[in-house]
């Protein structure tokens, strides 16, 4: 009997022990029993949340004791009174709203024979990605009235791109090229026989190929990094490479105080190289290479009221063709601050920048330069402005503004001297190009003051209408130039826009002062001679169209409503009126 006691005591042990180990361990309760004397009850309500805890204690009379308050709704409705209303949602009437489709295309045709087309073709995969396509044609085919030369035009352009969204940035490339066909058709009147008009090739052609690609970084000290690389090439074998690579940094500086912005950082590379068969006195080859490195860091805080951007652009540019190199640093600062809250803001500041010219942009800005340029960079050493912006009611915004800037090297174009004495179209026994016969234009560089004055006016009539005009004043203080070529003293325009559900329209009118351009005395070579001066101008455009449904609407554009027989640039005039109408259809996939 001894012998199973010993045995059940042995086995309670055991069973007690697994008991132990298997027994969950308990979170120790550390509230103590206390004794809570209620003085008074208690009715939270949600005011209550932000009381203070501690209030002092006032004595009053019996007469001044507060009496219990009843609250009552009177729920008759009044203008300021906001009733919601169970299952009805309340909103502002916007009228019908437009459904935005993702792709479109459209034609349409003018007089001066001209054909136009537009594509647009854009979509979205599931992988958060997109693609897209455009291209865009449009030409004049008849000539202008009374030119000796052909005067037609054609523009097609067309890119590609492909973007995709990743877990820590986003990336895109793309794809552009543009083919661009124009004629230096600026003869001058009674000048050249017949036979040697006919025998001049007026023709010339731009071509266009760009490569790019874009990282955007999310949440990352690199903010966004682009890497570009384009070619540019015409008929007479002149070639230019452009490859850029920018970085924007978003750089944290609160490690000096918790309060700083973070610090923008702009950086980038650029390589600029071409060549020109010859200048235009047809001896030399011309080249150039240019390497330009810049940075451009900026820090943007308010302080005191005031809006501060304070910045610097550093550059460093290294021209291997002419042996001269640059190390050049321009502040970058703007001020802003609030004279009348939400009505009126001054702002000011200076800044300084260098530009790099290239082939491509010149004949952007005047398609007939001739390809015999020389091409360097300009500094803009500074330029200081002051203007004041706001908005008289809730229709009315305003700007003004006045800025003086100093340029070194700055382009301006002048008409090339004609080779051809107008009876033969061989000069030492070469036959001429067909922009040496004074219809071309060349650069010339000097260093340009400027003083500017500029105001813009915006007021929204009604909600369908709306007007805005801006003007623009120049005065050019030139170094060696005896006229600031080609460039206007008074730019001024006036724009109306009307939309509504299936109506939309907008006007353009446009008022360009005279402008100066050189005359030689005798056939090339010849010194200046005299100054021509080109007659202003005032141009007056039309478009607008009608919207059927979403997807199909009608477009028509007038310009030069005034049929007015002006010259953009010396002997080049421009199209009388023009017309093109034309459908458009939007659709998706």
């Amino acid at each position: 009997m001894k012998k199973g006691f010993l045995i059940f005591l042995i086995f309670f042990g055991f069973l007690s022990t697994i008991a132990q180990e298997k027994k969950p361990i308990m979170a120790k309760d550390t509230v103590k029993t206390e004794v809570v004397e209620v003085i008074t009850t208690y009715n939270p309500e949600i005011a209550d949340a932000n009381k203070i805890k501690k209030n002092p204690t006032i004595k009053l009379s019996e007469k001044n004791k507060k009496k219990k308050l009843t609250y009552n709704i009177f729920s008759a409705p009044v203008a300021s009174t906001f009733i919601p209303k169970s299952g009805v949602v309340k909103g502002v009437d916007v009228g019908v709203k437009e459904r935005i489709y993702n792709n479109y295309i459209a034609t349409g045709f003018g007089n001066y024979t001209s054909p136009y087309a537009e594509v647009y073709i854009h979509n979205y995969t599931r992988f958060q990605s997109e693609f897209g396509l455009s291209a865009k044609y449009a030409a004049s085919l008849d000539n202008i009235e009374n030119t000796l030369l052909d005067s037609n035009y054609s523009n097609f352009i067309a890119g590609l791109f492909y973007k995709k969204e990743e877990r820590y940035f986003d990336w895109k490339v793309s794809l552009n090229t543009a083919q661009n066909t124009y004629n230096w058709y600026g003869l001058r009147e009674n000048t050249f026989a017949t036979n040697i008009i006919d025998a001049i090739e007026e023709r010339q052609k731009y071509s266009y190929f760009n490569a790019t690609g874009e990282i955007d970084f999310l949440d990352a000290y690199i903010d966004k990094s682009t890497l570009a690389l384009s070619y540019f090439t015409d008929d007479y074998n002149s070639s230019e490479f452009l490859i850029n690579l920018d970085t924007d940094f978003d750089l944290p500086i609160d490690f000096i105080s918790r309060r700083l912005n973070n610090l923008q950082v702009k950086t980038g590379l650029e390589y600029l190289g071409g060549s020109f068969a010859s200048d235009y006195e047809n001896q030399n080859e011309l080249n150039y290479s240019i390497f330009t490195i810049h940075i451009n860091p900026e820090y943007k805080d308010t302080f005191g009221g005031f809006s501060l951007k304070l910045g610097a652009k550093l550059f460093a540019s290294f021209d291997a063709e002419n042996s001269v190199n640059h190390f050049l640093m321009y502040p970058d600062i703007k001020v802003q601050q609030s004279i009348i809250k939400e009505k009126l803001n001054v702002y000011a500041g200076v800044f300084g920048d260098f530009h790099t010219n290239t082939y491509k942009s010149f004949t952007e800005e005047n398609p007939f330069i001739s390809p015999t340029q020389f091409i360097t960079q300009t500094a803009e050493k500074y330029n200081a402005f002051l203007g004041f912006n706001g908005v008289i009611n809730n229709d009315i915004s305003f700007n003004i503004a006045a800025n003086i800037k100093e340029e070194e090297d700055k382009a301006l174009f002048i008409t090339n001297n004609s080779k051809s004495n107008g009876v033969t179209n061989f000069v030492n026994g070469n036959a001429l190009r067909g922009y040496e016969y004074g219809n071309s234009f060349s650069l010339i560089y000097d260093d340009v003051k400027t003083t500017s004055i500029f105001a813009e006016l915006e007021y929204d009539l009604t909600k369908r209408i709306t007007l805005s005009t801006n003007f623009q004043f120049d005065n050019f203080t030139m170094q060696t130039q005896s006229e600031a070529w080609n460039l206007p003293t008074i730019q001024t325009a006036f724009t109306t826009k009307y939309k509504s559900d299936k109506w939309y329209a907008t006007s353009n009118i446009f008022y360009v002062s005279d402008r100066k351009d050189v005359l030689y005395s005798a056939t090339f070579p010849s010194n200046l001679n005299d100054v021509q001066t080109l007659d202003a101008f005032v141009d007056i455009n039309l478009n607008g169209g009608y919207h059927f449904n979403d997807k199909f609407s009608a477009f028509l554009k007038m310009n030069n409503i005034l049929n007015a027989d002006y010259q953009r640039f010396a002997n080049f005039n421009v199209q009388g009126f023009q017309v093109l109408g034309g459908i458009t259809y939007k659709f998706d996939f």
